[in-house]
């Protein structure tokens, strides 16, 4: 995979560096973690303090377009969204089922029935 900086931005209020990138890739698109190593290994930072926060795909194009956030500290890490840190940490979610109400048959083979019995009398 190969990474491009587009932009790097440092936040010193948040503790963290900001950076857009391009990832071009060959063959099924990388997982959120894949991408998130190499990003973390071409800037040299540690992976547990780096958050994906967009990856984007355009359609038929073998790249990817992303924003990450690179902590300094696992403190600064607490104003993250909990569902981000799941989604990037790879957490997946149980589905709860909720069942739609079942439609009812309006009687469509009795008419059918009705119909067929007035057409033979």
């Amino acid at each position: 995979m190969d990474i491009k900086i587009t932009e790097q931005k440092d936040n010193p209020i948040l503790k963290r560096k900001e950076v857009r990138f391009i990832a071009g890739f060959s063959g099924p698109t990388p997982s959120r973690r894949e991408v998130k190593e190499s990003l973390c290994s071409k800037l040299g930072a540690d992976g547990s303090l780096a958050v994906i926060d967009i990856l984007e795909q355009g359609y038929g194009i073998q790249e990817l377009k992303g924003y990450a956030k690179l902590y300094a500290d696992k403190e600064a890490m607490g104003i993250e969204s909990k569902y981000k840190l799941e989604r990037d940490a790879g957490v997946k979610k149980e589905k709860t089922e909720a069942k739609a109400p079942a439609k009812e048959e309006k009687g469509e083979k009795s008419g059918g029935k009705e119909k067929s019995e007035a057409v033979q009398a």
